[in-house]
């Protein structure tokens, strides 16, 4: 071939590469759609097998809970409530709302939290609610039901919205105030778990008295009331068994002090009236120390500062019923306590070592402070914006 064919020859060459496009070694667009498609198609797999795992445990009402020895079992199997779907639903109000005025502390109003930035967002299916734990870092909330016909919830609301039902149908849950553990009354069973991000792990089971229920956490104990109508509890350490103890004379315990002891309410010897009481968990819930002087409410509600000096707790009878202040520096004969407000309702949150905020008895959100209690000045109200009368706060507590 000559010189100039060949050059010829290159030059079609090299102008027929440029006129025809190659394709591309690698498409980033058609491999994300794809990867999408991908990540769809496992999704609903795994939904439609997740629904019918829940449709088998909701028709049939039973879940395996362990063999009931007290010995750790399998993790624990969601329950699903019939009337509702106990799969994670992602909220369809998930993305929060414009913040409006904030409160002391962040509230479920209804089914809406609202954060002290204002900050609100809808929790659909949650409710009616009793109380809100934080979970531990922050990442969501554990919510307790209310009592019901059909018995109590316990569902887990995410930031983004997303809520699963935990347990369904069961009798009094506490949650430890970490938010790390839940123990509850089931049947006849007294039931405790671990909370492993969203989910109920290392189930303990053991059976109980009839009357006996959970009341609160005490460190990685669980305090359990023996008789509902009467004094008495006992500690039980999940894994071991429940004992009676020789406490007779604790009708409630309002919290934890610095120490570890507790604070509590106590019947005195003659049982005509109820006392305050410093109690040894170590030695049975004993006495160590007590001061009685003030009528105190027997509904349980009472709430200790973080450093341990100050009580809230009902006190009074009928309209007289009120919100008293205790200086638990003072505990012991003669003490005394100084009205603070209306009568409480549900859990109190101290935000400090002198100021507190609780629900009273007429649904509304009330900010105590301790210094103006004790000039004489009455507890404040705090308004929450776009609250609806039907709509029933509820404290978020960590």
């Amino acid at each position: 071939m000559r010189r100039d064919e060949l050059a010829g020859a290159v030059r079609d060459t090299l102008s027929h590469q440029v006129a025809v496009a190659r394709p591309l070694s690698a498409d980033p667009a058609g491999q994300a759609i794809r990867r999408a498609k991908r990540i769809r198609r496992r999704r609903t797999a795994a939904g439609l097998a997740l629904a019918a795992v829940a449709t088998v445990l909701v028709s049939t009402g039973v879940a395996r809970f362990g063999d009931g020895s007290g010995r750790q079992g399998e993790p624990i199997v969601v329950i699903g409530d019939p009337g509702r779907s106990a799969l994670s639903t992602p909220s369809p109000a998930a993305s929060a709302a414009p913040p409006t005025p904030g409160t002391p502390v962040d509230v479920l109003a209804g089914a809406t939290l609202i954060g002290v930035n204002g900050v609100r967002l809808d929790l659909p299916g949650v409710g009616p609610a009793e109380r809100v734990h934080l979970l531990p870092g922050g990442g969501g909330w554990l919510v307790v039901g209310a009592p019901t016909a059909a018995g109590r919830s316990l569902w887990v609301a995410q930031r983004d919205g997303l809520v699963q039902v935990l347990l369904a149908g069961a009798g009094p849950i506490v949650v430890a105030p970490d938010g790390r553990q839940v123990a509850w009354r089931d049947g006849t069973g007294l039931l405790a778990a671990a909370v492993i991000g969203t989910q109920l792990i290392g189930l303990v089971r053991i059976p109980v008295p009839s009357d006996a229920e959970p009341v609160r956490f005490v460190g990685d104990n669980v305090l359990v009331r023996l008789d509902p109508d009467g004094a008495g509890h006992s500690l039980w350490r999940p894994g071991g068994e429940l004992g009676t103890g020789t406490d007779r004379s604790t009708l409630n315990v309002y919290g934890t002090l610095p120490d570890g002891r507790l604070l509590g309410q106590v019947t005195t010897a003659d049982q005509v009236k109820t006392c305050l009481a410093v109690l040894d968990p170590k030695r049975e819930l004993k006495p160590v120390r007590t001061g009685c002087g003030p009528e105190l409410s027997q509904d349980g509600t009472g709430g200790v500062s973080a450093d341990g000096r100050w009580l809230l707790v009902n006190g009074g009878a009928g309209k007289a019923r009120k919100s008293l202040l205790v200086d638990l520096r003072k505990l012991g004969a003669g003490l005394t306590a100084v009205p603070a407000g209306p009568p409480m309702t549900g859990e109190i949150a101290w935000t400090t070592d002198s100021d507190a905020t609780y629900v009273d008895d007429a649904g509304e959100l009330v900010r105590v402070n301790v210094d103006r209690v004790r000039a004489g000045k009455w507890a404040e109200p705090v308004s929450v914006p776009g609250v609806r009368p039907s709509d029933r706060l509820v404290l978020v507590t960590s």
